[in-house]
């Protein structure tokens, strides 16, 4: 019988290596984009499917996934979820044409977005206070190891394999890490079923299968768009439309659910926690920002300013790993600081990213991609010092038993940023650099203005962010002076 503390530390190693195993899938395809383009013929419309299309079945799985796993228990849900990601990744590291590739990545997702609601679920369910914002940030600081890797190991395999069998090694470098991943989970996390809040006056949980539907279909509508760049903009149109009648359907149908005795899955003490909803706004425009600007500067790098992919991997692994080495330290920001300092950082970073549109617009060409590095060393840190701080302030407001439903609901909506901001911004990028000689970044050539486009979403996306993070403090205060 193994004591409290030696499953907490044993859960840690799961959660740490899922999350690693499933964030450098996210990761390290952005590097082989040219490829993939060279190598499988992949028009824009399917590369932008191949970036994005992970972080779309990935979004569709964790509301899902997390109230399952408050229901029949975290350590199967994990499993199973690994599972299908590695079958997937064989497949698609065998793929011989973009639409199998597609269809893989989709798979790949969803087979993420099952495990990833149990790994913060199970860090709320086994970790609390202070010890928690540390779990959070082994959690964060496997992430950003997993970004420094990804984009060095993506580029190494395709120098050292060539194009034609290098993207194929890049696809499935993920699958010896998550087969470890599944023996670790079960040889050390504790089986056991979960023990679901209910809503007050509620007299059984249940999965509320017409509320998860709803809530598939909203997030397809939503996101489905983002990603037919090469269809007219009435087709889109139509693809969207459902969300004018599902969402009023998904609205109603839970109020009716909850009134008849049931727990609807739009959990309403998570849904009017103010704290709870600005929190998920920071994670959606700091996640999406992230990610969105990680794909196009690695096609910039390539495509513009000339590099390897090697070479472009180089570039962004100072920052990723300072990034990590700041969310190592981060709970220390919280215990000490918290909300407030989160904004702080989150100001400091809107003026980094600023200065780095400033550099895009006027830096001359040679000194440009030693400016980018200098900016992702920045950029890196601060953004290291808030991503598991605001998760753990965020899921602060996650009643005991809903720390399945509250996970998949953050990582929801930072999947759901990540495949708008992919999506529309590699589109983005693909169409002003189009007709650019690809020898170079300058300003005959659209490389360096669909870097600079993409750098303004960037800066909004933070912007938004900090407005967020602001308001939750004002709302912190206001609770405390309550």
């Amino acid at each position: 019988m193994r004591r409290p503390e030696q499953v907490r530390r044993a859960v840690l190693v799961v959660c740490v290596a899922t999350g690693f195993t499933t964030l450098l899938d996210s990761a390290i395809l952005t590097v082989a984009a040219p490829v993939l383009r060279a190598e499988l013929g992949a028009g824009t419309a399917q590369l932008q499917w191949i970036l994005a299309g992970y972080s779309l079945t990935f979004g569709l799985a964790l509301v899902p996934a997390g109230r399952l796993g408050d229901v029949v228990g975290r350590r199967t849900l994990l499993v199973t979820g690994i599972a299908l990601f590695s079958a997937s990744s064989v497949l698609g590291a065998t793929a011989h044409d973009a639409d199998t590739l597609v269809v893989t990545r989709l798979l790949q997702g969803v087979g993420a977005g099952i495990a990833n609601p149990q790994v913060i679920g199970l860090m709320q369910d086994h970790f609390t206070g202070s010890a928690r914002a540390r779990a959070l940030g082994a959690y964060a600081t496997a992430g950003a190891f997993a970004a420094v890797i990804a984009p060095l190991v993506g580029g190494a395999l395709l120098a050292l394999a060539g194009p034609g069998t290098g993207w194929r090694l890049v696809v499935g470098v993920n699958i010896p890490f998550a087969l470890v991943v599944i023996v670790l989970a079960l040889w050390l996390v504790p089986p056991g079923r979960g023990r679901p809040a209910m809503t007050p006056g509620a007299s059984r949980p249940g999965l509320d299968l017409v509320g998860l539907t709803l809530i598939t279909v909203a997030v397809l509508a939503l996101l489905t768009p983002f990603l037919l760049q090469d269809v007219p903009w009435w087709q889109r149109a139509a693809v969207a439309a459902p969300l004018l009648v599902v969402v009023p359907a998904l609205l109603a149908w839970e109020r009716g659910y909850a009134r008849r005795g049931r727990t609807p899955v739009l959990a309403p003490d998570l849904v009017r926690s103010p704290g709870f909803v600005l929190g998920c706004l920071v994670a959606t425009c700091t996640f999406g920002q992230a990610l969105g600007f990680s794909a196009v500067l690695m096609l910039f790098l390539q495509d513009g300013a000339g590099l390897s992919a090697l070479e472009a991997g180089l570039v962004v692994t100072p920052g990723a790993l300072l990034s990590g080495v700041a969310g190592a330290v981060s709970w220390r920001l919280l215990r000490r600081w918290g909300r407030p300092g989160v904004t702080a950082v989150f100001a400091v970073k809107l003026v980094a990213t600023a200065g780095t549109l400033a550099a895009v617009l006027t830096v001359p060409e040679p000194a440009l991609v030693p400016v980018i590095v200098a900016s992702q060393v920045l950029t890196g840190v601060l953004s290291g010092l808030t991503a598991s701080p605001n998760q753990a302030l965020t899921l602060e407001h996650a009643p005991a038993g809903r720390h399945g439903v509250a996970a998949g609901a953050l990582q929801l909506v930072q999947r759901v940023s990540a495949t708008v901001c992919i999506a529309a911004l590699t589109g983005a990028y693909v169409l002003l650099s189009a007709g650019a000689d690809g020898g170079g970044a300058g300003a005959d050539g659209g490389h360096r203005a669909a870097l600079a486009v993409a750098t303004v979403v960037v800066v909004g996306l933070g912007a938004a962010a900090l407005a967020a993070s602001a308001a939750d403090t004002v709302v912190a205060r206001r609770r405390l002076d309550c």
